[in-house]
């Protein structure tokens, strides 16, 4: 046995797997359950959608601050403490998001929100990082990988049915219910997996040096960017499409939730696909094929949105954009991870804060460049397009994939 994970009996694998999958599913339903109901709180209270977007803006930022102090600090003192005190702060942000009276407070509250959902993701990947290694961690990143890329394109369909039996304000109520299922799941079941010798308890190793070893990676840097543009580019379509495909093209929140279910087919595809791929050929050389998937299917939307086709050229390239978004999920992960097993909670929390951080102050840009002739398909991938081609460029410029090695076993 290599790993401490080699040990497990299967059936608590799959309780671990089921059980952090869930965790890691709780940042992107706090960002993404409430984007059918972007119309509704335009009307309710009477702004902008501009000014909706940065509600969406706000919880990618404190999501993307509270990852940078939860891994360090799940490095430091062990993964169960940072896990339970900041999943019991999204408890009580989202029972204030339910209850704000003005968009003002919703946003402070949406901060908060995505303070408290930081922990699961983070703190999901360093558990399995500290069990396993080689190509079963692959697989067990995999799966992680499918829930974070599934679960923000599932959510709005979820928050559609929601919104046929509840206004927008229960759906903060189910996240807040969400929120205290993960909680005490995490008080019963999950185990301390940082060892207290593999703690930096006595200041040996600073925040700054687990940083610094982890920034110093050249192949962690350049997938670090690749990470960051391809969230980018999903969330530009997660943020511009309630406007482009409910006011534009007509849908109700039903069918568009529909539309993101199709998409999510995509998603779940690439990632199971991509698993088996990386430990075959090498997770650099699936990055390889799928970023330039992304640029492909990005181009496309905009050449369809030119011509005319209207939406099913939309809707159709999309489906390919969110399929290659599956293949390079799994893929960052596992090159971010394998070749930082001893600061796993500060390379995740890096990841993480970076893909959602960058992805808040991007996909704003399609609303910006929008503002006066309205969201359409061509300005939602023009970003896309634009992310893609930094992905492209780190890969071949930054990571260089012919220099990087296969898996061991």
């Amino acid at each position: 046995m290599l790993h401490p994970g080699d040990a497990i009996p299967t059936r608590r694998r799959v309780l671990y797997i089921i059980l952090l999958g869930a965790l890691t599913a709780l940042g992107p339903f706090t960002i993404d359950l409430y984007l059918p109901a972007f119309p509704q709180l335009e009307s309710d209270f009477r702004t902008s959608a501009g000014m909706i977007q940065l509600t969406l803006t706000g919880t990618m930022i404190g999501f993307a601050i509270g990852q940078l102090v939860v891994g360090p600090l799940s490095d430091k003192v062990g993964r169960r403490v940072p896990l339970i005190a900041v999943t019991a702060l999204h408890v009580l942000a989202s029972i204030a998001a339910a209850l704000a009276p003005d968009l003002l407070l919703l946003g402070a509250a949406r901060v908060l929100m995505g303070i408290g959902a930081a922990a699961g993701g983070v703190v999901a990947m360093a558990i399995v990082r500290d069990l396993f290694g080689g190509q079963r961690l692959v697989v067990m990143l995999s799966r992680l990988a499918l829930v974070s890329g599934v679960a923000p394109v599932v959510a709005p369909l979820i928050g559609s049915a929601l919104l046929t039996v509840m206004p927008w304000r229960g759906i903060f109520v189910v996240l807040a219910a969400y929120g205290a299922v993960m909680l005490v799941s995490a008080l019963v079941f999950l185990p301390e997996t940082l060892p207290r010798e593999r703690r930096n308890d006595r200041g040996s190793t600073t925040v700054w040096q687990r940083y610094r070893s982890v920034l110093t990676d050249r192949v962690y840097l350049g997938v670090l960017i690749i990470g960051g543009m391809t969230f980018s580019g999903l969330f530009s379509y997660l943020s511009a499409s309630p406007f482009l495909f409910q006011q534009t093209h007509g849908l109700d929140p039903q069918a568009y939730g529909l539309l993101f279910a199709v998409n999510s087919i995509g998603v779940v595809g690439g990632v199971q696909i991509s698993s088996r791929l990386a430990t075959r050929f090498g997770p650099q050389w699936v990055l390889a094929v799928s970023t330039a998937f992304l640029l492909i299917s990005g181009a496309a939307i905009i050449l369809a949105d030119q011509v005319g086709w209207g939406f099913w050229g939309t809707v159709v390239p999309l489906w390919f954009f969110m399929t290659a978004c599956g293949f390079t999920f799994p893929c960052v992960q596992v090159l971010a991870l394998d070749r930082h097993g001893k600061a796993a909670g500060t390379a995740a929390s890096l990841l993480g804060a970076t893909n959602f951080g960058v992805a808040a102050i991007i996909s704003p840009v399609v609303g910006l460049i929008s503002a006066e002739s309205g969201i359409t398909a061509t300005t939602m991938a023009s970003v896309m397009v634009g992310c893609a081609v930094i992905a492209i460029l780190s890969l071949w410029l930054i990571v260089r994939p012919r220099t990087v090695g296969m898996l061991a076993p």
